[in-house]
């Protein structure tokens, strides 16, 4: 029986979640490491698991048309969802800091004289 570690990703269904796994594998003519990434969606009788926790799966027989995983323990209590998020998209979502130069910081000191103008 194959079992896997993963996040829980999604556990809004009624007794399933979804759990992503990491899995490091390396090339076989290249020989460079690289990272897959995969979601299962995990059989949770008790609803017991939530967004961020670190889970225990194993394999085992086809439960629906999806769930081919079983939940067996929690390892660790995971954080809010937005942080699950963003360990899964990386630093994609991250906003860029404006440059000075741009022309949204200019314009707001202008606007600014004229309201102190006026009054």
């Amino acid at each position: 029986m194959r079992q896997k570690t993963g996040i829980v990703v999604s556990a809004k269904n009624d007794k399933t979640a979804v759990v992503l796994v990491h899995v490091r594998g390396m090339h076989p003519v290249l020989k460079k490491a690289f990272r897959i990434s995969k979601k299962f969606h995990v059989h949770d009788p008790e609803n017991s698991c939530s967004n961020g926790d670190e889970v225990l799966i194993s394999e085992t027989r086809p439960l629906s048309k999806l769930k081919r995983w079983r939940l067996e323990k929690i390892l660790k209590k995971g954080q809010e969802k937005a942080i699950v998020q963003e360990e899964v998209l990386g630093d994609f979502k991250k906003e860029k800091p404006q440059k000075e130069d741009s022309p949204q910081a200019v314009e707001k000191p202008a606007i600014q004289e004229n309201l102190q103008e006026q009054t």
